[in-house]
């Protein structure tokens, strides 16, 4: 015979009504009542109906997430900590991609709402109106991008691009080439805000390069534009162009950070682990994605959740060319 509520209540020493909550909605159940819940029903063998529950409470127990390029690496950590984050409130998570294109991000919005109880969009490229009008549709989370009347997670992207530009002017850096990735990308305009705000303060040359598509591909697509440019350092959209950046110079022969200093933004795991190890505007990927999901669950009133990056310096940066040599002459 079946395990019931009703089984799992009495033998637990609980209302079934808390039972039911310990699963659907563990957080109006206390931690210590709950863990209770969840060990008797382990140990009698219990699992929830989701299709029983979701025919009486409208509910499906499911949220879906779509990302802009599920092959970036600044997305995966997003997406396990988003993944994680539903699991410990009894929720599971689809995942779908977007390969940066509005039509498919639409597409994936439409064909998902039916399934789940609310989306998070990461990044996503659609405009302003067309976002609005999938949300009378479906409960929506925006990540890095700011959508009034919509609820929000925002990582914020400028900070650390200004402390990135503001560094390099310290290094004696005086042209840096800002290489930008989709034309759509609302950080990259934050980016680029930020960039330009701290260069006319520190008397920088700001050379915009691109846009160009956010990928290693791209990158290498820019240094060309980069190196015409006469930049002494470049700051690119992501880590992937950064390391794309710093595959090309190798292969033309310019040494990093001796004749080219190369920024990136994400600090993901290849920015760690290339050669030179890469400088970086490290993004909240993993607290982005916990958020993303309690403002899905929570279904307040909109809100924004701004989150704070940081300046993470490595190999791939250094005094600009002849710098050091400036340096040692004024101090004679």
């Amino acid at each position: 015979m079946a395990v019931t509520l009703k089984d799992v209540a009495r033998i637990g020493g609980v209302h079934v009504s808390t039972v039911s909550r310990a699963f659907s909605a563990p957080h109006l159940v206390n931690p210590r009542t709950r863990a209770r819940v969840l060990s008797v029903a382990e140990d009698l063998g219990y699992r929830p109906n989701r299709a029983a529950r979701a025919l009486s409470t409208r509910r499906t127990g499911n949220l879906g997430v779509i990302v802009a390029d599920i092959a970036n690496p600044f997305f995966p950590p997003l997406l396990k900590a988003a993944q994680d984050q539903a699991r410990s409130r009894d929720h599971h998570i689809f995942i779908a991609d977007t390969d940066e294109r509005t039509d498919v991000e639409e597409e994936a919005v439409r064909s998902l709402a039916g399934q789940v109880d609310g989306l998070v969009l990461v990044s996503p490229r659609g405009e302003d109106r067309r976002i609005r009008e999938l949300a009378a549709e479906v409960p929506l989370v925006v990540v890095n991008r700011r959508l009034r009347g919509l609820p929000c997670v925002l990582m914020d992207v400028g900070e650390g691009v200004g402390r990135a530009v503001a560094r390099l002017a310290d290094l004696g850096h005086r042209d840096v080439a800002l290489v930008s990735g989709p034309a759509a990308s609302w950080t990259g305009r934050r980016a680029a805000r930020a960039a330009g705000a701290v260069a006319r303060e520190r008397g920088l040359r700001l050379h915009r390069v691109g846009p160009h598509p956010p990928t290693e591909e791209g990158g290498a697509a820019a240094f060309d534009a980069v190196a015409a440019s006469g930049a002494t350092a470049a700051l690119a959209h992501n880590d992937l162009m950064a390391l794309g950046l710093l595959a090309a110079a190798q292969e033309r022969g310019v040494p990093v950070p001796e004749r080219l200093s190369v920024v990136g933004a994400d600090d993901t795991l290849s920015a760690r682990h290339t050669r030179p190890a890469l400088t970086t505007v490290a993004m909240p990927a993993e607290e982005a994605g916990r958020a993303a999901v309690d403002l899905l669950l929570r279904g307040a009133a909109p809100e924004t959740v701004t989150l704070g990056t940081r300046l993470v310096e490595r190999e791939s940066t250094g005094p600009a060319p002849g710098d050091s040599v400036r340096r040692r002459s004024a101090d004679r």
